[in-house]
């Protein structure tokens, strides 16, 4: 998916977009269907700023695990001003360091020959 495909993506489709990089950036702990729907409900249940700094968080976490400078301004700032393009930012990141991004954070890791540790599903208890 090249630029003004997942650019385009991002545009009509922010919360794919955003589950997709905070699923990598989990290492899988939280899905891309759970950090998605996180994105709509910050969107339109919560004010701007709650939203935005939850989004600059997963980017100050991208950037610090993959030693990238926080230029040309803040984290919050890019998120601030423009959220798409910041995403976009992102997503190009994370796919230029070999992460497929349709295929999640187990399948990556199994494309790359690292193990992970099992999920266990916190089902209900008697």
């Amino acid at each position: 998916m090249g630029y003004p495909l997942h650019g385009c993506l991002t545009f009509f489709c922010p919360c794919v977009v955003f589950g997709r990089i905070a699923e990598i950036v989990d290492k899988g702990a939280i899905s891309c269907c759970a950090s998605g729907t996180m994105y709509v409900m910050q969107a339109l249940g919560t004010t701007a700023i709650g939203s935005i700094f939850y989004h600059c968080c997963y980017r100050a976490r991208l950037r610090v695990e993959h030693g990238l400078e926080e230029k040309p301004c803040a984290d919050c700032c890019v998120h601030t001003f423009c959220g798409y393009c910041a995403l976009c930012q992102e997503y190009r990141e994370l796919k230029s360091r070999g992460f497929d991004m349709h295929a999640g954070w187990h399948a990556n890791m199994e494309k790359m020959g690292k193990t992970v540790a099992p999920q266990m599903n916190q089902g209900m208890t008697r």
